[in-house]
């Protein structure tokens, strides 16, 4: 089995596992909303500590249901994702594209193989000042 399939499986468990030992080991049990966000807790908190509190701002958008936000959070990180993937992919065939001289041109030499004017490689083989024939 090549190396970066292994590798590839390697990951695909661990995000596996990430994703299903919360719900195994019952992380969430007792509550009365297993798995709240954190905006959620941290309004708890703030409530318990400071029941006098007043929030600075409100929200510009208030969804009508948990479900909608819920939605709107997917859509939000599917977008992301797309522009992320968009962006590998674009830089993955540029890499690909490149032509393998490039990167790599000898000293004193443009990428067409030129003499760099000045340049030890640009010189005559006799050195500067000597007399031409």
């Amino acid at each position: 089995m090549k190396r970066n399939v292994l590798i590839n499986l390697l990951l695909l468990a661990a995000v596996a596992a990430l994703a299903v030992l919360p719900l195994a080991i019952g992380s969430g049990e007792g509550k009365e909303e297993p798995f709240t966000g954190a905006d959620t807790q941290a309004e708890t908190a703030i409530t318990e500590l400071a029941p006098d509190y007043e929030p600075w701002f409100s929200s510009l958008y208030e969804p009508p249901s948990g479900e909608i936000e819920s939605a709107l959070f997917a859509l939000q990180a599917a977008i992301g994702a797309g522009f992320l993937g968009y962006y590998f992919g674009v830089a993955r065939t540029r890499n690909k594209l490149r032509p393998a001289s490039a990167g790599h041109t000898a000293p004193g030499r443009t990428a067409a193989g030129h003499a760099v004017p000045g340049s030890a490689a640009g010189l005559d083989a006799a050195g500067p000042g000597a007399p031409t024939s």
